[in-house]
């Protein structure tokens, strides 16, 4: 259920936002990023990802995530937990106020070599795939995308990288 604007302003300024995010990492290890055209996080690059709504099972919204932001249905049984984690901004999709706070469940998605993505541009206005080290130094890349490496499963050794 989509909410109307007024009301999920009222909903960002008096709660915490429950959201799923994805580290898509493809065969060479490399992970998708993309660069955030909406506040919070504007211009940062940052993983795929977004809300589960009211009544939606955490089955279904990643299904429609994944669909949404990767062009391409996967299944929550295809990626690996990483984790529960907390994201605070201090500002949010209305501009400086209210702030946003996220509950984030976060998920690894390791591509299938015959993998097809087909990106939209509405959250992210470009798309690449970043090395850990390239996520690791840049600025460019936002903090909370960071804090999902330690836990990155170890397959074949690609986290290592």
């Amino acid at each position: 259920m989509f909410l109307d604007q007024a009301t999920f302003r009222t909903v960002v300024a008096a709660t915490p936002l429950v959201s799923i995010d994805l580290m898509v990492q493809n065969a060479e290890g490399k992970i998708l990023l993309g660069q955030r055209l909406n506040r919070p996080a504007q211009g940062f690059w940052f993983v795929p990802g977004g809300r589960i709504l009211k009544n939606e099972t955490l089955d279904l919204a990643f299904e429609r995530l994944t669909r949404v932001e990767l062009g391409n249905c996967f299944s929550r049984s295809e990626a690996t937990f990483m984790g529960v984690y907390e994201h605070l901004y201090v500002d949010s999709v209305f501009g400086a106020n209210p702030d946003t706070h996220y509950v984030v469940l976060g998920y690894c998605l390791l591509l299938p070599a015959d993998a097809q993505l087909r990106l939209p541009q509405t959250q992210h206005g470009h798309f690449r795939w970043w090395s850990l080290d390239e996520i690791r130094s840049s600025e460019e890349v936002h903090e909370n995308t960071r804090t999902y490496l330690p836990a990155l499963p170890q397959a074949d050794g690609l986290s290592k990288r």
